[in-house]
């Protein structure tokens, strides 16, 4: 059998569809007693590290009630102005049972707006 250059090998899998691919890794696996998935968990320790700075560009945030501190009716006030359609009673248990996500996937901006007022009112808040 006649050697294949590496050129070669990648023509004939551009060739080949997924399921053959798959199919394919299987056998080498199988034949050589290796794992396909080892060399790409160990690639995917560097862009990992790399994508720690990345996280602070995020436009999506989560405002999460940490505490309601001294001030537990102003902090409740200021809940049911942040987080629309919520009555007294579940703007109270959504205070009480903290920590608790008030705010999901909203922007930047909302999310400081947030936390700016529900501190003010002597309530914990940390962004995630």
């Amino acid at each position: 059998m006649a050697k294949l250059s590496t050129d070669e090998l990648l023509d004939a899998f551009k060739d080949m569809t997924l399921l053959e691919l798959s199919a394919f890794v299987k056998q080498f696996e199988e034949t050589f007693e290796v794992t396909a998935a080892a060399p790409v968990a160990v690639a995917a320790a560097g862009p990992a590290a790399a994508a720690a700075p990345a996280e602070e560009e995020k436009d999506e945030f989560t405002v999460v009630l940490e505490g309601a501190g001294e001030k537990k009716i102003q902090v409740i006030k200021v809940v049911r102005e942040v987080v629309s359609g919520l009555g007294l009673k579940e703007a109270k248990e959504l205070v009480e049972s903290a920590p608790k996500a008030l705010l999901e996937n909203v922007a930047k901006d909302v999310a400081d707006a947030a936390k700016e007022k529900l501190e003010a009112a002597g309530a914990k808040i940390s962004l995630k």
